[in-house]
């Protein structure tokens, strides 16, 4: 029976504050929509796949040997990117304005497990640029290697392209928007309960019994003007 009222409560609450509620949820969308649109600078990103493999040995047995050998390479060849003796190549190269700690925070590198592809993904604000990073990246990446690591086992297999459709990795609209109107609804129930809480006023019968804890024994209705209408004229009646 507790239970069941304190549902009741709960939902009359809400049903009470629905316009406050509906209100925050509205502006908090609004303003993320506002911060999304016109704040936030959009991030685009491409990636370009390079391969770990030499060519391929005679033997079977010095192959596979090979493959194990480039794939414990991968973890080296993903630092080697983001060193200053390749992103300073890449700088000079497209002329950026990037210093070289600036470039490193726009490249990721990643590879899948016991995979012998490398993904190298460059963002910017402009998508041609983010392309051009992420080619002369790995362009850079096939000429340095045999130098730096006296093996040439690096070769390009998927060159990034310019998408003239492409879409910004940030910001996310419908996820950003989603998330404002999740925390502008908390906002809203919270404060609907918050309100609630503080509001001390006396409203009904079960009002007074909470506070002063005595039943309550007879209410008075309110009556509208149009039953005071309706009633005048007989209670002139009764008094003549």
């Amino acid at each position: 029976m507790d239970d069941a009222k304190n549902l009741h409560d709960i939902f009359n609450t809400l049903k009470k504050r629905a316009g406050m509620i509906g209100l925050l949820t509205i502006l908090a969308i609004v303003v993320s929509g506002v911060v999304s649109f016109f704040l936030v600078t959009p991030s685009y990103e491409t990636t370009t796949q390079i391969l770990v493999s030499r060519s391929q040995s005679e033997s079977t047995e010095l192959a596979n040997e090979d493959v194990q050998t480039d794939l414990q390479l991968i973890s080296t060849y993903s630092d080697i990117i983001k060193s200053p003796a390749i992103l300073e190549q890449v700088k000079i190269k497209l002329g950026l304005p990037y210093s070289v700690a600036e470039l490193n925070q726009k490249i990721t590198v990643s590879a899948s497990e016991n995979s012998q592809v490398l993904n190298i993904s460059a963002t910017d604000e402009e998508p041609g640029t983010a392309v051009r990073i992420a080619n002369t990246t790995a362009e850079v990446l096939i000429a340095e290697i045999p130098k730096l690591m006296n093996v040439e086992n690096v070769s390009l297999l998927y060159a990034a392209v310019l998408n003239e459709n492409a879409s910004p990795l940030k910001p996310d609209i419908l996820l950003n928007l989603a998330i404002a109107a999740a925390i502008g609804l908390m906002i809203g129930v919270s404060a609907a309960f918050l309100f609630e809480y503080l509001d001390t006023t006396i409203k009904n019968g079960q009002d007074i019994k909470a506070s002063l804890g005595v039943p309550v024994l007879a209410l008075i209705s309110p009556i509208s003007e149009q039953e005071k209408a309706a009633d005048w004229p007989s209670i002139k009646r009764e008094e003549v």
